[in-house]
């Protein structure tokens, strides 16, 4: 009997590409040789009836062929992001299936006016956590923290300043621009990170320090090399 145990909890988001669909999440998801995580497949649930969000279905997701991995993995000048895309065939997804997925119009763009202090969300599944009846993440309000636009300490991430937990990583950072002349709704809200992990200091007196609640987001625009064809 094949027998399947959950290693961990985590979250990702789609985005589409010339009508390629991508699974985006953290690489850390998919392995971490640090802590010797290696899972073989990710299960995502999925929302198959728009008139009744609570019908749901899983869908797995195999992370290797014969030993090959099957998701894309890049280098910057920094080294090995810590963000993956794993292309999905629709045709496997099943015609129930219903998503929604960011695209290449909202990349934030160098004129969006994004800065220290610019407000974002972060919507993910914290811990696990999320509305079980209707399968829906919850969202977290940030700051970005650190000046946009700049390689934190020479690293193709920027800051953000949340409560965030883990089970959060690979969740979207979007803000809400203002002044797009659209009728789109969705094309309002610009994706610029992906959220990865909790940034502290190994210097810090946990006894007399609280935790900086800071974290490292990627640029979005690591999405245009992950998804390169």
């Amino acid at each position: 009997m094949y027998h399947m145990q959950e290693l961990t909890k985590a979250t990702g988001f789609f985005f589409e590409r010339e009508n390629r669909l991508y699974l985006i999440t953290a690489r850390h998801v998919v392995i971490d040789e640090q802590s010797s995580h290696k899972p073989n497949r990710l299960i995502i649930n999925l929302h198959i009836n728009p008139e009744n969000i609570t019908e749901t279905t899983d869908f797995s997701i195999p992370l290797y062929d014969n030993g090959k991995k099957l998701w894309v993995e890049v280098f910057d000048s920094g080294g090995l992001v810590d963000v993956c895309a794993i292309e999905l065939d629709r045709n496997a997804l099943g015609e129930k299936v219903f998503l929604r997925s960011f695209n290449l119009e909202q990349l934030v763009k160098p004129t969006d006016e994004i800065e220290v202090g610019t407000s974002a969300v972060i919507a993910g599944f914290p811990l696990g956590f999320f509305d079980n009846l209707h399968k829906l993440p919850v969202a977290r309000k940030a700051l970005i923290a650190s000046s946009f636009g700049i390689r934190f300490q020479g690293l193709g991430y920027f800051l953000t300043d949340a409560n965030m937990h883990r089970g959060s990583s690979g969740a979207p950072v979007v803000v809400r621009t203002k002044g797009v002349n659209t009728k789109r709704s969705d094309l309002r809200w610009k994706l610029i990170g992906i959220h990865t992990t909790q940034m502290d200091m190994a210097t810090r007196d946990k006894n007399e320090d609280d935790p900086l609640n800071l974290n490292c987001a990627w640029y979005a625009d690591v999405l245009l090399a992950l998804t390169k064809t």
